[in-house]
């Protein structure tokens, strides 16, 4: 029996929670809702436990934090890199762009990413 996550990222949306987390789920793979209300969410991004609140606009997303997507080739890159950016997002350099909702993601090969 696998053991269980004890850490879980918690992310505070400005009231488009639900879908962020829909659209999310429908782009990364391993994923899926646990539980969704207007006001919370627990979801999995590719194998990964995270929490989400509807918490208001007193607290945004900033690049101090971001998801880190592992891809095994550009031919993967590009799958996310265009879909969120399609989806409302805007690129920024090497790798980073920030989605619709204001989350920042690195979207970079495996070749580019191991220290």
């Amino acid at each position: 029996m696998p053991a269980m996550q004890k850490i879980a990222p918690f992310l505070w949306f400005v009231g488009d929670m639900e879908e962020a987390v829909k659209f999310y789920v429908s782009v990364l793979p391993d994923s899926r809702v646990i539980s969704i209300n207007p006001m919370s969410a627990s979801f999995v991004l590719c194998g990964v436990e995270f929490m989400g609140l509807n918490g208001g606009p007193m607290f945004k997303f900033t690049e101090a934090l971001s998801l880190f997507v592992k891809c095994e080739d550009q031919a993967e890159v590009d799958l996310y890199w265009n879909a969120f950016l399609e989806h409302g997002g805007t690129e920024s350099q090497c790798g980073w762009l920030k989605d619709k909702y204001g989350l920042s993601w690195q979207i970079i090969p495996n070749a580019l990413g191991r220290t």
